[in-house]
C-alpha cells in the first residue's frame, strides 16, 4: 500500500538530527540511491520524503506492489527495505528499471546487494539520543491533539517521564493519551478502569489482582508530592511498614 507522509514532520533541533537533515538536503541535489537506518519512529521516513517529496512510498513486504511501483516509477521510496523476502530480484529490479531509491531499514545493513545499490547510508539516532528534539516534538503532538479533539488547552506533560521506547510513535501516544485525561473527571476514569478490568475477570483472586490499578498511581503521585514514605503513609493514614509492603509487592510498577 502506497504511504502518504507528511515532508515538513522530521525536527532538527538536536545535533544529530541537524546533521542527518543536512545529508538529507545534499541529497534532494544529488541523484544517487541512500539507505537511512534506524528505529522505528526516529523519521526515516519523514526525511526520506524530504529528499523525494513526490515519490511514491512502499513497505518492502508489499512485494508484489513494491515490483510493480519499481517498473512504472522513475524514483521510489522503499520502507523497510530489510523486510524484504527477495533482497536479490528486489535490487536487480530497482538496477535493470534505472529507478533512483532513498530506503529505509530499522537493522544496519550491509552486503553485496546493498552496497552495491546504495552509495550513501547513513543512521538516525534514536530519541533517547535527540533529547533536543523531544520537547518540540511534545510541543507538535499538543498542537495536533488539540485540532484533533477541539480544544485549546496546552498538554501539562512537565512532571512526566516522557515515553522514547518506541521513539515518536510511543511519545505521541503518550502525549494523545495525557491530552485526554488531563481534564477527566472521576466517573470517566471509573469507567475506562471498568472497561479495561472487565474482560479480564473470571478468577477467584480477581480482587487482589488488580488491586494495584489503584494503589500503583496512589504511591507514585503521592511520593512525587512528598519526597518520602514516611511523610506518605502519614498522608495516607497507613502504617509505614504497611506503605513499605505495598511499594515492594509493586515494585515493577514503582
Amino acid at each position: 500500500m502506497v504511504q502518504a507522509v507528511d515532508v515538513t514532520s522530521f525536527i532538527t533541533a538536536s545535533d544529530a538530527s541537524s546533521k542527518a537533515f543536512k545529508t538529507a538536503t545534499l541529497l534532494k541535489t544529488l541523484t544517487v540511491n541512500a539507505l537511512i537506518m534506524g528505529e522505528s519512529g526516529v523519521g526515516k521516513t519523514s526525511l526520506a520524503s524530504f529528499i523525494l517529496p513526490n515519490a511514491s512510498v512502499v513497505d518492502a513486504s508489499n512485494f508484489k506492489e513494491l515490483l510493480l511501483v519499481i517498473d512504472n516509477s522513475s524514483e521510489i521510496i522503499i520502507t523497510n527495505i530489510d523486510n524484504s523476502p527477495n533482497m536479490k530480484v528486489l535490487i536487480d529490479s530497482i538496477i535493470s528499471n534505472n529507478v533512483r531509491v532513498i530506503a529505509t531499514s530499522k537493522q544496519i545493513l550491509s552486503n553485496d546487494y546493498i552496497d552495491e545499490l546504495f552509495s550513501v547510508k547513513f543512521e538516525i539516532e534514536p530519541l533517547s539520543k535527540r533529547l533536543e528534539d523531544v520537547k518540540l516534538l511534545i510541543q507538535r503532538f499538543s498542537s495536533e491533539a488539540s485540532s484533533l479533539f477541539g480544544e485549546n488547552n496546552n498538554i501539562v506533560i512537565d512532571n512526566i517521564e516522557p515515553d522514547l521506547s518506541k521513539n515518536s510513535h510511543s511519545l505521541r501516544r503518550q502525549v494523545m493519551i495525557n491530552y485526554l485525561l488531563q481534564d477527566i473527571k472521576d466517573v470517566e476514569l471509573m469507567n475506562i478502569v471498568q472497561n479495561y478490568i472487565a474482560p479480564k475477570l473470571g478468577s477467584n483472586n480477581d480482587y487482589k489482582s488488580f488491586l494495584y490499578l489503584y494503589e500503583v498511581p496512589l504511591i507514585r503521585a503521592g511520593l512525587k508530592k512528598y519526597k518520602s514514605q514516611l511523610q506518605l503513609s502519614d498522608r495516607l493514614g497507613l502504617n509505614r511498614n504497611t506503605l513499605r509492603k505495598k511499594i515492594t509487592d509493586n515494585k515493577e510498577y514503582l
